[in-house]
Parts: C-alpha cells; structure tokens; sequence
C-alpha cells in the first residue's frame, strides 16, 4: 500500500483564497490594500522567477506589491536605507528581502533593521523569540507551511514523536517548536546526530531540511509515519535535458512505499511557503490597523 500523497498545491489555494477573503475585508474596513514590499538584490535567475511568483500571487489576492531591484554591487547602507525608509511606509505591512544576497552583502544587519512588525520572513530574532515564548509574532512561512500539511493527517499531534533533520534558523528552529507547541514530542537532528536512521525509525512526523537529495532513505521511515519533506534540490541534467529535476531530501520512491503519507518535491511544502507569506503580511497589516487605530 502506498503512502497517501499530502497535496501542498491544493491546500496552498485554500490558504490563499482565504487571505483574499480577509484582504478583501480588510481593504473595505481601512479603505486601502494589505501592502508587501519584496527587496531582491541582484538578477539571481532562482530568485528572479520565485519574486516574481510572489508578486503575481501578492496582486491576485487583493494586496498591493511594492517591488524594489537593486543591482548586485548594491552598498550593504544603501540597503539599510531602503528598509529604513519601507519601515516608515504605513502602505507596507510586511517586508521581506530576498535571499541569499550577492556578496559581499551580509544578510545579518539586515534582518535586524526590519521592523519586527513588518517581518514577513519571521527572522528577526524578536519574532523568534516569540514563537518560542508562545506569545503572537510572525513565525517563518516555509515551517508554518509544513505544520500546515502535516495538521491535514495528524490534526492533533499531543505525544506523538516528532523528529525535525536539520536546525537552520529559517526551517529546522521554528518547525521544531511549532511542533512542540503542537504538543509533539521532539527530537531535532543534524549531522553530528549519532545514529541517525535509528532516530528517524522512531518518528510519528518526520520533517527533512537539510539540502541533501534523497539523504533520507525508505527504510528509515518508520511505517505509516507522515513524512514532511522541505529539500528542493536540483538534479545533474541528464543526457538531453536542458535541467535536471527537481527531487526533495527524501528517496521518494523508497518512502512512498513505507510512510502513511508523505509530501511530493515539487508540489508539497513549496506552494505553501508563498501562501504564508501573504498570509504573515495580512497578519501583519491587520495587526498595525489595530495598533494605529
């Protein structure tokens, strides 16, 4: 029996046409748009195509989109400046600067001097804080989205064991603690986890995010376990392909025969991602209606 394949495509529509229904309400209740300021420094071809998906989405659902390209050789307080001054833009709800940056920007300083009430990526470490204090702050869009598909077989998730491979800031960190707060058990790995296809045996909810195509084999996966699957990681082009596929951090085709339910790379937990940030800059916009009312 193969696993149930947890469709990130369809649950990103209904998250997205909700945010509509909001924004609509919002934009008759305050007589303007929810706004998003997207910041891409540079002409990364990746990052190019995934703003301008951003943009399109941003527009469809009712809320404004304010884009700013900067060229690479961009001086790292010039970039200050500008999120300076959309921090001080009451039409920009939510910011969210594209990365990586080109070096030799670093991205630190930037994340820092966003307004934490504008930070759509959910980085700033105030907003960081908060989600691990339980306290309402704006959580990164990709871990949410995970949580979001794994809720669509696990609604409740009180004991379960919950591994998370991987502890970046932007991923590994937050998904963990949504899930602890879910009341899962959690255990997070990474590349020094010793035994780490023994641990991974003994997850009820296993997330891989750790960059590493098919790292995560069929017979790690505990039967009928809900594997969530962040990795989008681009393949050799093999003979005749101008690319090569796109494949997630799990063997797929070993898991889909062991897991109860698994998320597809692509088509899972990427829709997701830009479905949460128009959800954060809605969040964030009717936040900042209240503060300012």
């Amino acid at each position: 029996m193969q696993a149930k394949l947890i469709d990130g495509k369809a649950e990103a529509a209904n998250v997205r046409a909700a945010v509509a229904e909001r924004a609509a309400a919002f934009s008759a209740r305050h007589g303007r748009k929810p706004g998003l300021a997207v910041v891409l420094v540079g002409n990364d071809p990746a990052s190019e195509v995934y703003v301008a998906s951003k943009v399109r989405l941003t527009r469809e659902a009712g809320m404004e989109s304010f884009e700013h390209r900067l060229p690479a050789d961009t001086a790292q307080d010039d970039l200050l400046a500008l999120v300076r001054r959309l921090n001080a833009d009451d039409a920009v709800d939510g910011i969210l600067v594209q990365l990586p940056l080109p070096a030799p920007l670093d991205a630190g300083p930037v994340i820092l001097a966003i307004d934490p009430a504008k930070d759509v990526d959910g980085l700033h470490p105030e907003n960081a804080g908060r989600l691990v204090a339980g306290l309402p702050g704006l959580v990164p869009c990709t871990p949410m989205g995970a949580m979001h598909l794994a809720r669509t077989v696990r609604p409740r998730m009180d004991g379960l064991n919950a591994v998370v491979i991987g502890r970046s800031n932007l991923v590994g960190k937050p998904v963990a603690q949504l899930l602890l707060n879910a009341n899962a058990t959690v255990t997070m790995a990474h590349s020094r986890t010793q035994d780490l296809a023994g641990l991974c045996r003994t997850a009820d909810i296993l997330v891989a995010a750790v960059g590493r195509p098919g790292m995560v084999r069929g017979d790690w996966i505990k039967p009928g376990a809900t594997v969530i699957d962040v990795g989008i990681n681009r393949l050799p082009p093999a003979d005749g392909q101008a690319k090569g596929r796109l494949v997630g951090d799990v063997a797929f085709d070993e898991a889909v025969a062991v897991a109860g339910a698994i998320t597809p790379v692509p088509g899972g937990v990427g829709p997701m991602t830009i479905a949460f940030l128009l959800q954060n800059t809605l969040t964030a916009a009717e936040r900042r209606a209240d503060v300012m009312r």
